[in-house]
């Protein structure tokens, strides 16, 4: 049932999102020459895989997870990018070829996912999406790390932790009503 309601939301959203995604593309081009970003992810069963974003950095970027980049790598079109969360449009086609659903836990690099405990492993078991209740949570992130004096620090104790407890909270409860809440909840979040 995820995965028809997953292909069928993917699709829509593609369809109906096209223009805006080409517009996206256009703008990117000029900004950085190179509009879309890709970067290896853990995944289900922890099969990895490359996300799919429109490039908020400058191509010359360090490859680090892009939460801690440093802000003055992030350009001024991907700023916006990143607050209006329009950079994760492309991952709609992560969700059509099936390495990502809808909803479900944010895919992590290697790196932090090598640092979860056996209990947190158990969120590999489900295909990552690209809202969760820890996206909603941690909608301004990267204020939250760019205020902090070590962010990875930061992240790897605080943050990362908290967004796990709430992966785990989907993962008690995944139902279509429960996905469809959460549509509705990042919906808000946005537009708020």
């Amino acid at each position: 049932m995820t995965r028809i309601f997953d292909i069928l939301f993917s699709f829509i959203g593609l369809l109906i999102l096209s223009p805006v995604i080409l517009v996206l593309l256009l703008i990117g081009l000029v900004d950085t020459g190179s509009p879309l970003f890709r970067q290896e992810r853990v995944g289900v069963n922890q099969r990895p895989f490359k996300v799919l974003k429109f490039r908020s950095m400058h191509v010359n970027t360090q490859a680090v997870a892009t939460h801690l980049v440093q802000v003055s790598a992030i350009t001024k079109w991907g700023s916006f990018l990143r607050k209006s969360k329009l950079d994760e449009l492309p991952q709609l086609f992560n969700v059509l070829i099936g390495d990502m659903s809808i909803i479900g836990p944010r895919p992590e690099v290697k790196k932090y996912v090598d640092l979860y405990t056996d209990e947190q492993r158990t969120i590999l078991n489900v295909k990552p999406g690209i809202t969760d209740y820890a996206s909603i949570e941690y909608f301004d992130e990267s204020r939250l790390l760019g205020e902090s004096e070590n962010p990875e620090q930061t992240y790897v104790q605080e943050i990362m932790p908290a967004k796990l407890i709430l992966n785990k909270k989907y993962l008690d409860n995944p139902t279509v009503f429960h996905d469809l809440k959460i549509i509705w909840l990042t919906f808000k979040k946005i537009i708020s």
